[in-house]
């Protein structure tokens, strides 16, 4: 489906929303980036955001003067540089470091229930849920908390659930230089659960298997210690 959405310029007859609407698609399995995103200095990012954000709350009628609103429009502009949208800058990606496998360990780890906190780029609505991302050593393992962090890295970007699935595993897959990895993620997007359709019992799940990941004894392995979990 993607592939048929017509790019429209200034002069265009039909718009890529009107199109998109409220589809779950992704245009990309890269975060969407113009080349020039970074040369603007994240003080500079915010002075703008703020600029522009004042201009939404004025064109929503909100009276600006008030004690309660004056701040926000400078609050929202640091969350989105400095918090939700940080993930976008790659002075922010994490360091897997790895170390040498010396114990030996040959099975399967899960670090799983991992908290994600991401944002849709459809509507700019939270995504809340938990990921569960696997790997089989070669030769080298991860500290834990990167693989958090490296979930992290990627969720704090506008998202679409598949890509931010498959950007953990590449990610993943790079730093311990083996294709055995896996990620899972069941998540709740409040753009299906707070407008729209309005499901809120409605959650998304999303998969991306590498390596041995994709043999099905190996794959049932991983989803039944997740599983362990869902059944306390």
């Amino acid at each position: 489906m993607a592939n048929d959405i017509k790019r429209s310029g200034v002069n265009g007859s039909v718009a890529d929303e009107d199109i998109i609407g409220d589809n779950h698609i992704s245009t990309n399995t890269d975060t969407p980036m113009r080349s020039d995103a970074f040369e603007m200095s994240n003080a500079d990012k915010i002075e703008s955001i703020q600029k522009d954000f004042t201009s939404i709350m004025q064109t929503l009628g909100l009276d600006m003067t008030d004690d309660s609103l004056r701040g926000t429009p400078k609050r929202v502009a640091k969350m989105f540089v400095n918090e939700i949208f940080a993930g976008l800058h790659p002075e922010n990606e994490p360091k897997a470091s790895t170390f040498e496998n010396k114990y030996q360990y040959q099975e399967m780890l899960v670090e799983k229930n991992i908290v994600v906190y991401s944002t849709c780029e459809h509507h700019f609505l939270p995504i809340v849920g938990k990921a569960h991302v696997a790997y089989m050593s070669n030769g080298n393992v991860v500290g834990l908390s990167k693989i958090n962090r490296i979930v992290e890295y990627y969720a704090k970007r506008p998202q679409v659930q598949e890509r931010l699935t498959m950007q953990i595993v590449k990610h993943m897959q790079k730093a311990m230089g083996t294709e055995d990895v896996a990620c899972l993620i069941d998540a709740k997007h409040l753009c299906v659960n707070s407008r729209g359709i309005k499901d809120i019992n409605s959650s998304t799940v999303t998969a991306e298997y590498g390596g041995r990941f994709k043999d099905k004894e190996v794959k049932r392995e991983f989803l039944d210690y997740i599983k362990m979990e869902l059944e306390k």
